[in-house]
């Protein structure tokens, strides 16, 4: 056999197991839409059901067992209980965000509560957002946390020119301290035309969003219109364009989303996915678990139906495999365990582990 012949063979064999390297493990079911999960420790993992339930699920014995109802929490089209988030600050504490009704308009909001041997008390709304409108649409809303503050994700809520208005937290990313209030040096606080908790703006809908404590950054990953998802590196003060730039297309025609895809001024994103995966989180995992994974990050697809891993190299996508498409379940939420371990849970109401094998 040649080299040539040789190494075409080597190619394919080697795409082929990467197609098959991962499985999924189902551990519980019967959820609805677990759209948030977040480790208390290695073999406890707390859920957000969008139906406005809290549980906890327990690795040791694979069982869930709900044990709150978030007050305030309405389910309205896209919105509902949305994420939740350990303290990575205090062991007691933990952080939901959900859409509420307040008058005539729904507005994301977020909140506190103290957990306690499987137990939620002295609920708190720390931040109700000004970002509210009509419609049940993109209210993005991931929640994580750099070694201080808490940043926050809000889409656009179905309302294009949200992205550009600073007046509303509609299309941006809060960055707040653990009491929801905006801390002194954020990029607008001396600007009174701008709301002080906004970090970045010109997002559509980011349902993931991920600070990395190794490299001192913030990736997130929204949803385009018809095409354009994005993968960017969110940058302090920085404007990610939208509706005045997209790689999409309308919904009821081809014809391109705003004056174009780049432009002085506006960060350009890291990747554009076209056709849309619809992403739904995001992690850049380090853990010891799956160390072929170590500084990729991993993001959930809905509407493509699998898990999207990307590598990076100087701040850079350079490389992106799909895994689980045969799966058929619309990736909902990932989370990495404290000992490497990877979870991720479906809208079908499924939480599963991610392991290796065909």
């Amino acid at each position: 056999m040649n080299k040539l012949l040789f190494g075409l063979l080597l190619g394919l064999a080697c795409q082929v197991s990467a197609s098959t390297h991962w499985r999924a493990e189902p551990i519980v079911s019967g959820l609805t839409i677990p759209w948030g999960l977040s480790a208390i420790d290695a073999n406890r993992v707390l859920v957000s059901e969008k139906s406005g339930d809290i549980g906890i699920l327990d690795l040791s014995s694979a069982s869930y067992t709900r044990i709150a109802k978030v007050p305030n929490a309405i389910e309205y089209g896209q919105g509902g209980l949305l994420d939740i988030a350990a303290s990575p600050f205090n062991p007691q504490k933990i952080y939901v965000s959900y859409s509420k009704s307040s008058g005539k308009a729904i507005e994301t909001t977020l909140a506190a509560a103290t957990y306690d041997n499987n137990q939620l008390s002295q609920w708190q709304e720390l931040l109700v957002t000004r970002s509210g409108s009509d419609t049940g649409r993109h209210f993005g809303s991931r929640i994580t946390f750099d070694s201080k503050y808490l940043y926050l994700s809000i889409g656009d809520r179905g309302k294009r020119e949200n992205g550009q208005n600073l007046t509303t937290h509609a299309g941006s990313i809060l960055r707040v301290d653990t009491n929801g209030l905006p801390p002194a040096d954020n990029p607008f606080v001396d600007n009174e035309n701008v709301l002080d908790e906004i970090w970045s703006y010109g997002h559509r809908n980011p349902q993931g969003l991920y600070f990395d404590n190794q490299t001192q950054q913030l990736w997130s990953v929204e949803h385009g219109p018809r095409g354009g998802d994005e993968i960017n590196l969110i940058v302090k003060g920085g404007n990610y364009g939208w509706p005045i730039t997209s790689h999409g297309k309308e919904y009821w025609g081809p014809i391109d989303v705003g004056e174009s895809e780049e432009k002085e001024g506006i960060v350009s994103p890291k990747k554009v996915y076209i056709p849309s995966i619809a992403p739904s989180s995001l992690i850049l995992y380090r853990g010891q678990e799956h160390p072929e994974l170590s500084g990729k990050l991993l993001a959930g697809a809905l509407k493509l139906t699998h898990i999207n891993i990307l590598t990076i190299e100087d701040n850079q996508v350079v490389g992106e495999e799909r895994i689980l498409e045969m799966l058929g379940e619309r990736i909902r939420d990932i989370e990495a365990l404290p000992d490497g371990k990877i979870l991720f849970s479906t809208d079908s109401g499924k939480i599963y582990q991610l392991l290796k094998g065909n």
